[in-house]
């Protein structure tokens, strides 16, 4: 029969490649049929140019396939399946007698096969029996009976995908599937067991074998009920022998463990299945794959980590021995529902909530249904966390499958009903997409296909569960979107929402926790204190006003970004009183509202920096800046001086002057932390940016205390601070002391001695100003400390000298270390025409000299004396940021020696700042660019730890900090992820420790030594 169809109705029906069908149609399996209702038979196929080419590939090895394929009962639930799912057509083909299952047409309603029926469908394949009072044991096996173990299980599966592609809605079926495909596994385990005891018959006895009772406790979702078409199956073993010794029955219960994989998963004929991962059972890979209950008990009473009794939330019995399963079940449950008191619980927990977006690749996020933000580890996490909240004292809530726990919440009163029918649907919705995409090849993956043909094929998968006729790619595509964001919002709203009706009394129609269950929650998200984050909560929501109102709405979503910090209950407390000090501020509830990504890195800032919370309690209008990028971009040098001096003019007082410098000072420190913290600038920036800080208050400074000295004693000469060390490098941290030198020349016709007593009361004055308690005080001001001790002849010489002093002493007296000192040396403020000259002199001083021998050797002497005799009693070497070894001494010493004998040479080394010589250094050869990004590396770390610890804990510290709180925050200022502590730890070690190799075989001149 010639083909009688059109290209309309190949596009109508759903066809891609339009030219291949009509080949496919006009192939002589399919001559002298009715093509057009064929046609019409495979609309109902989600992708009908596969299943037209499955039917195709299947007619000459099951002829009874075309009659399937035209019946009108039978057609549409057959072809749908074969346009679903090209690893079942290929079953078909190797396995044609299973086409008699997809004779009756599929039920509108799913209907699910008992554990008990397929037990004993999979046990009668390998020639066990089902209902023999002993053990069963296979008489098929070998790879024989693998085989049809698999045959048989992909029987099953073929009935079940038959059914559920069938079903008129996939969202009400889906339970039930992941049920039936739960017991399926456990069939197949049931089998593989019998097939196992059969082999083991060449090494063990037939008595010993009947003797060992082993249970499989399924985990995960097949111990949830909940299982997808391809995934791992996690299992426990469990074993116990009334007559066998210990040893025995050990080697036996793990050769049966063994058995059981090989006969689900081995290579064979028919492929294998799925595998089995035993990876959680006690020790994981390092444990014995079965031990005995009492073993495992006492590995849980005594070794277990917290996460571990997480896992057993689903632990269920599935296969093997009922009475010894039954035994393990009773005797996890009460360990489940107490892991919340335990130690280690909340950092559990935490855990647990940042694996829903661990190991993404980037480039596989957005097609993410599994792990992305808003997809179903997203739910999961919510509703066990839940459980494991209250399941405690509600047993109510102790239920294994997300669906079923979902709906007991919600009975209980811990999720609101409108919330859970939600929470519920969207669960569903996106465990049918992942089934249908898992169908296609049997293969386990989480992915969003990524081309538009393959989102086509899933969206007519699904049309159904859509409610609409032909489903697009654009139509999946928003309703998913749709879910994931409605996900991530029902989580904040689910878990936080109630704490808030708790603690403002709101609508009796909302879930309201009792103070008990509250706490709870409270204190699983890291809450050492509930009882107080609770008072902050009705403080922020109670009342009637604009403010609380807002605050209501918000907190849900501001709680959860609080929660993340490492210290939740600072965090709370300082968005309480950052908010009551700004009150009904338009811009801050504006801010809170309307800005998400301000809202964030407030609250993130608020529950990790205690430094930046004490200065945004005291200047609370700074938190505007986190709206804005630009707002939080450090202002320049001239930029600072140009306020300050502007507001010097106003012949203020020198109090009111100094206060003035002083808070502007404080205000950049914030807006630079802010900054630093929000991750706008860079560490280099960080330490230019505090510097040209510090320079400008020093100027403003000197400018009032030259003015009032000028006000009662003549001008006699110029004056000029000099930075020094880091300061003079900008590359100073939060809270640095100014290190300087103190310049003076007397005026021709001035008095000399009276120019340098007039230049010491200014120098003196300078330090008073900046350092000295202010009455009434500048609250959480980090003061400034000026510091003169790398002057000539340090503290035992004058605070100030000449110009001609200077150049003299240094000719003739000078110590090599002072020398070195000069290479930070660069003007901060003062007369500018001093400063000229006073550089003219310092610059052949440090750059044009050439090291002698001599000189290098007290260098050397010099930094092992530091080394010996500066490190604080007790401080650990490795741990010191400073002064240890391979920190930021060893660096900094290294890189002075290289410019004192090579600047004269190299004019790129003529720089006061550590990274820019470590470049020189590197462009020069003088070490190799390799070692020289070692030494970077350590010092750059170094530097960023030592300003986090002042950040984070609000104390200078010079050591890498020792308790775990103190060690996390800073790893995660310094840019680590949640949970890193440990490997910023590592990582400083490990790096130091190369680091000193280095500066050791280039200061010291020692051979490189093995770490």
């Amino acid at each position: 029969m010639p083909l009688q169809i059109s290209t309309r109705q190949l596009i109508s029906a759903g066809f891609d490649d339009l030219e291949r069908a009509k080949r496919f149609l006009a192939d002589k399996e399919l001559a002298d049929i009715d093509h057009r209702a064929l046609v019409g038979h495979l609309a109902h196929a989600a992708d009908p140019d596969q299943a037209l080419l499955a039917l195709i590939r299947l007619i000459p090895h099951a002829p009874a396939a075309l009659e399937l394929a035209l019946g009108p009962r039978t057609a549409p639930g057959f072809l749908r399946l074969l346009g679903a799912s090209d690893a079942l057509a290929n079953f078909l083909i190797r396995e044609p007698s299973c086409l008699e299952i997809l004779q009756a047409p599929a039920p509108e309603r799913m209907h699910g096969r008992s554990a008990q029926e397929l037990r004993a469908e999979l046990l009668i394949a390998v020639g066990a029996d089902p209902a023999s009072g002993i053990p069963p044991v296979a008489t098929v096996f070998g790879e024989d009976g693998h085989r049809v173990l698999r045959v048989a299980y992909r029987r099953a599966l073929l009935g079940l995908a038959h059914r559920d592609l069938g079903a008129a809605d996939a969202l009400a079926a889906m339970p039930e599937v992941g049920r039936e495909l739960a017991d399926l596994a456990a069939a197949a385990l049931e089998g593989a067991l019998a097939i196992s005891r059969a082999e083991a018959r060449h090494r063990f006895e037939a008595e010993d074998i009947a003797d060992l009772r082993l249970a499989v406790i399924g985990m995960g979702k097949c111990g949830a009920h909940e299982l997808n078409y391809v995934s791992d199956v996690d299992v426990i073993y469990v074993h116990s022998s009334d007559r066998l010794d210990e040893d025995l029955a050990h080697s036996l219960a793990r050769e049966l463990a063994i058995g059981i994989s090989r006969a689900i998963d081995s290579a064979g004929i028919e492929p294998g299945l799925w595998e089995v991962d035993a990876n959680l059972r006690p020790e994981g890979k390092d444990g014995a794959l079965s031990r005995t209950l009492e073993s495992h008990a006492a590995y849980y009473a005594r070794w277990a980590a917290s996460w571990e009794f997480q896992a057993l939330l689903k632990a269920r019995a599935i296969a093997g021995d009922a009475q010894l399963g039954a035994a393990y079940e009773a005797m996890v449950e009460p360990l489940v529902w107490s892991s919340s008191e335990r130690e280690g619980f909340v950092e559990s927990v935490q855990r647990m909530r940042r694996r829903v977006t661990a190991n993404i690749k980037p480039a596989e996020l957005a097609y993410q249904l599994k792990l992305g933000p808003g997809g179903l580890r997203d739910v999961e996490f919510t509703v066990q966390l839940l459980q494991l909240v209250h399941g405690r004292v509600d047993e109510t809530v102790r239920a294994r499958s997300t669906t079923k726990a979902i709906a007991a919440l919600s009975l209980a009163g811990y999720i609101g009903r409108d919330d859970a029918e939600k929470f519920d649907r969207s669960y569903r919705f996106l465990r049918v997409l992942e089934h249908r995409i898992q169908l296609v090849n049997l293969r386990r993956t989480h992915l969003m296909p990524h081309k538009e043909s393959g989102q086509r094929v899933l969206a007519r998968a699904v049309r159904s569960t859509l409610g609409v006729e032909l489903s697009t790619a654009a139509g999946l595509l928003d309703r998913w979107g749709d879910t994931r964001r409605l996900v991530r919002l029902l989580h904040e709203r689910i878990f936080y929402r109630p704490l808030l009706n708790s603690a403002s009394n709101l609508s009796a129609d909302e879930v309201r926790l009792s103070p008990e269950a509250a706490q709870s929650r409270l204190r699983a998200l890291g809450y050492v204190d509930p009882k107080a984050a609770m008072r902050h909560i009705e403080a922020l929501t109670g009342g009637m006003r604009r403010r609380a109102a807002l605050q209501r709405q918000l907190l849900p979503v501001l709680l959860g970004w609080i929660a993340e910090g490492v210290d939740p209950d600072a965090g709370l407390l300082g968005f309480r009183r950052l908010s009551e000090s700004l009150g009904e501020s338009h811009w801050y509830l504006g801010m809170l509202r309307d800005s998400s990504a301000a809202a964030e890195r407030l609250c993130k800032i608020l529950s990790n920096s205690r430094f930046i919370t004490d200065l945004l309690e005291v200047s609370p209008e700074s938190a505007a800046w986190l709206g804005s990028n630009k707002s939080l971009q450090p202002l320049g040098y001239e930029a600072l001086w140009g306020e300050i001096s502007s507001k010097l003019k106003r012949n203020l007082g020198s109090d009111q002057a100094i206060r003035l410098i002083r808070v502007i000072r404080r205000r950049e420190i914030l807006r630079i932390s802010l900054a630093d913290g929000a991750g706008v600038i860079d560490q280099d920036t960080v330490g230019r940016a505090l510097a040209d800080n510090d320079r400008a208050a020093v100027r403003g400074a000197l400018e009032v205390a030259q003015s009032t000295e000028y006000a009662s004693t003549p001008q006699l000469g110029e004056f000029l601070v000099v930075a020094m060390g880091r300061q003079g490098g900008h590359e100073i941290g939060y809270c640095s002391d100014a290190d300087v030198m103190f310049v003076q020349r007397a005026f021709d016709e001035a008095d000399q001695q009276g120019a340098q007593e007039q230049s010491l009361r200014i120098a003196t004055a300078l330090g008073s100003l900046l350092g000295r308690p202010m009455v009434p005080a500048i609250q959480a001001e980090p003061r400034l400390e000026i510091d003169a001790a790398l002057r000539p002849e340090g503290k035992s010489g004058p605070l100030v000298r000449s110009l001609a002093s200077y150049e003299e002493y240094y000719r003739r007296w000078s110590q090599i270390w002072e020398q070195q000192a000069l290479l930070r040396a660069t003007p901060m403020a003062g007369s500018e025409k001093l400063a000229d000259d006073f550089m003219a002199m310092v610059d052949p001083l440090r750059y044009e000299q050439v090291m002698g021998e001599e000189q290098i050797r007290e260098i050397r002497r010099i930094k092992a004396r530091v080394e010996a005799e500066r490190l604080p009693r007790g401080a650990e070497p490795e741990r010191h940021l400073k002064l240890g070894r391979g920190s930021l001494s060893d660096v900094e010493w290294l890189v002075q020696l290289m410019q004192l004998q090579h600047a004269k040479d190299h004019p790129a080394l003529r720089t006061t700042s550590t990274r820019p010589a470590l470049k020189a250094i590197a462009e020069a050869g003088l070490i190799p660019a390799e070692e020289v990004a070692l030494l970077d590396d350590a010092w750059s770390l170094a530097t960023r730890i030592r300003s986090g610890g002042l950040i984070c804990t609000g104390r200078v510290s010079d050591v890498l900090p020792n308790s775990w709180r103190d060690m996390e925050a800073v790893a995660r200022w310094c840019g680590y992820a949640p949970g890193e502590a440990s490997v910023m730890e590592d990582d400083y070690l490990k790096t130091t420790r190369r680091s000193r190799q280095v500066f050791e075989r280039h200061f010291y001149g020692f051979e490189e030594r093995t770490a």
